[in-house]
């Protein structure tokens, strides 16, 4: 594993990738600390350390999507969201509008298209939503942070709110403009998916700050109201190991449909003849459900709980609890969408009959199976059962963390990172960016992190020592930036909690 990792640095191409993706999360988490102009965040901070089942439902999820850069007041508050609830609509507007249909069938110029629309409505749905947030926080914060009072925490808006309205608007979305940007140049120029990958760094912010919340349970005096004990900690624990193996385990696992090569006869030559497999993914879908799921139960709860604020409306702070965590109906709900979105996102990505005619170009056929459309409609049948597999699993996990709060009297922050939406996206991103950093190792017959590369011939063997040893700088620099970074974070990180 570590040979993997040190091997990553003397591809030059790959190091130039790495290097890029650090540097653009660097900017990403700075933004997710930079308030808004105006913004006081500390009356949020000192309440929500103080009450921090405050944090617990939609609001501590949508927090947690963001790195901490709602409770932050950051320019980068609404985070990712608006461009994935867009990349939904018109996913789902595709399914039924003959116009946007065409343009997915028409290859890259058609994705291009759909990508610019995509981008256009991202905008109009980040200044719909930064602009009733705003509002919000002005008239009524207590809507939208429940138990929140501004007479005894502190005022959070310091200038005129009409400026702050308008300056918090225009920096949110441009926030969000910038955050779309940056996932798109890490797709293109770094490694991994560059929105997945964004919202992954945000997942993994919280993470320190759950594991100094379980400390705190576990060293809370017994009897306490808020406490752990330490065999139920080890539990926990052993529990969290069980659920991200679990993960990794059916996000890795395939079914092999066997494949059959008829033998042809060129010349005097005879070809073909060879048996290998098909693999499908049990999981096909990845960890899209889990993301669009989360983001369509997000999204009108924000906009609710918002609109509640504005307009200081009891009714709409109901209907906006009714997408709470705490009631069986948002779960029914987010069991629903998982399911859902797994056997669309199969529909749109699966092409068993386009797989069924590369077979039989290539003279390929399943056994027992005929070529063509029976081929197309057996590895459809197989598909089927598979993402209903993959979609029951995906459920589960992204319940669990509500069953670990329900029984266990975990706090929210915790309960997620055992299993849940949050580790999901995490694990699966994570494999999926090592599968990428894995295939540019074996290209050049490097060991990679599971399979080790081809053997190379002396010649080759010198060749690389002497291009490993012109490298021996570039890689120095490298360690050295690496630690520069780290040790500006160590400082960053200090200096936030004295402050607080």
């Amino acid at each position: 594993m570590l040979n993997a990792f040190l091997n990553c640095l003397k591809i030059p191409e790959l190091r130039s990738r790495i290097l890029f993706t650090f540097g653009m999360v660097f900017v990403a988490r700075v933004g997710a600390a930079i308030p808004l102009p105006g913004f006081n965040p500390k009356p949020l901070q000192n309440f929500f350390e103080f009450q921090a089942s405050a944090t617990d439902g939609v609001l501590g999820l949508y927090n947690m999507f963001t790195g901490g850069a709602l409770l932050n007041g950051a320019v980068f508050a609404l985070g990712i969201m608006p461009y994935i609830s867009a990349s939904i609509i018109l996913q789902l507007m595709a399914a039924v509008v003959p116009t946007l249909a065409r343009l997915q069938q028409e290859g890259e110029i058609g994705r291009q298209k759909i990508t610019q629309y995509t981008r256009y409505l991202t905008i109009g749905i980040a200044v719909v939503q930064g602009l009733l947030l705003n509002l919000a926080l002005i008239r009524y914060p207590d809507r939208v942070f429940q138990g929140f009072d501004v007479n005894q925490w502190g005022a959070i808006v310091m200038i005129d709110p009409t400026w702050f309205l308008i300056t918090s608007t225009i920096f949110l979305t441009a926030g969000t403009i910038l955050l779309m940007w940056i996932g798109e140049q890490i797709t293109q120029n770094g490694i991994g998916n560059g929105i997945s990958l964004l919202i992954t760094i945000g997942i993994l912010a919280r993470f320190p700050s759950a594991v100094v919340s379980a400390w705190r349970l576990v060293t809370a005096k017994a009897g306490a109201e808020a406490s752990m004990s330490v065999p139920k900690a080890v539990l926990m624990l052993i529990l969290f190991v069980a659920v991200v193996a679990g993960i990794v385990a059916v996000t890795q696992a395939v079914r092999k449909i066997p494949v059959q090569y008829a033998k042809r006869v060129v010349g005097r030559k005879v070809f073909g003849g060879q048996s290998s497999f098909l693999p499908l993914k049990v999981n096909y879908s990845g960890v899209m459900p889990v993301i669009f799921a989360s983001a369509i139960m997000l999204f009108p709860a924000q906009i609710l709980s918002s609109l509640a604020g504005v307009f200081n409306s009891a009714f709409l702070e109901n209907l906006a609890n009714t997408f709470s965590m705490t009631g069986v109906g948002y779960y029914i709900t987010e069991a629903v969408l998982i399911m859902g979105f797994s056997y669309f996102w199969v529909s749109i990505m699966f092409k068993p009959i386009q797989i069924a005619d590369d077979l039989k170009k290539n003279g390929g056929y399943i056994p027992g199976v005929r070529p063509g459309e029976p081929t197309a409609r057996f590895l459809d049948f197989v598909m089927t059962r598979l993402t209903l597999a993959g979609a029951i699993f995906l459920t589960v996990i992204a319940l669990f963390p509500n069953l670990i709060m329900a029984t266990q009297r975990i706090p929210q922050d915790i309960a997620l990172f055992f299993g849940g939406t949050g580790t999901l996206i995490a694990v699966g991103v994570m494999l999926d960016t090592m599968r990428q950093v894995e295939t540019y190792l074996l290209q050049r017959h490097y060991d990679g992190f599971l399979k080790k590369g081809r053997s190379r011939s002396r010649s080759s063997s010198r060749t690389r020592q002497m291009v490993d040893s012109s490298e021996l700088k570039n890689l120095g620099t490298f360690w050295i930036m690496l630690g520069i970074l780290f040790v500006v974070g160590i400082v960053c990180w200090v200096l936030r909690t004295q402050a607080l």
